[in-house]
């Protein structure tokens, strides 16, 4: 029995040893040399600061921004702590009303509006969306922004990323890239401070 006992506790410790500790550490080595961005997160900075991540989406309301997918995570949505979709039906009033309200912001009916902008994706943080929802928006970007329609069509074609390896998923827009590329074209006036309370 205490052969058998004694067999188990060294290959708990060896396994412990190979795969709790080397394997993680090998696998953190070769990301951080071989793909130091994507091992970090796909972090984007602005200025020096991370402002947000290509792999997270942001909730973007102002008019002079592209907006992005819907998002069920959270009581407010994009809350990366509470990763979901809405778990919504088909059939689900909530939905059919959420969706009827949601195309109302883009001035339109739901069968009008790409089907991206209106539904949210499973875990509610995608942060891209198709080429068709972003030239979806050009023609409100650009009249907020005060700028010509062909100017912001040019930096959504700039955004566009093929397919990963051309058959894997669908073309696709990062909305955050795309906010950034337009705020370089165009910054926004300084906004003033917020009113003490």
């Amino acid at each position: 029995m205490l052969q058998h006992f004694r067999a188990a506790l060294v290959l708990l410790v060896l396994f412990t040893l190979v795969l709790g500790i080397g394997y993680p550490l090998a696998m953190t080595g070769i990301g951080q040399s071989v793909f130091p961005k994507q091992a970090n997160g796909s972090l984007i900075l602005k200025d020096g600061k991370v402002i947000g991540s290509m792999l997270i989406g942001q909730g973007f309301s102002k008019p002079e921004y592209f907006w992005g997918r819907p998002s069920g995570a959270g009581k407010d949505g994009y809350d990366a702590r509470s990763s979901s979709g809405s778990n919504y039906g088909p059939s689900s009033k909530a939905l059919a009303d959420r969706m009827t309200a949601d195309a109302a912001k883009f001035g339109g009916a739901p069968q009008d509006i790409p089907s991206d902008l209106l539904t949210a994706s499973g875990s509610g943080l995608d942060p891209d969306i198709s080429p068709a929802a972003a030239r979806f928006q050009i023609k409100r970007v650009a009249a907020a922004r005060a700028l010509a329609e062909a100017d912001v069509a040019l930096l959504v074609e700039k955004a566009v990323r093929p397919a990963p390896l051309g058959v894997l998923g669908d073309p696709r827009v990062n909305v955050l890239e795309l906010n950034l590329a337009l705020d370089a074209l165009s910054p926004l006036p300084p906004q003033p401070p917020a009113p003490a309370k």
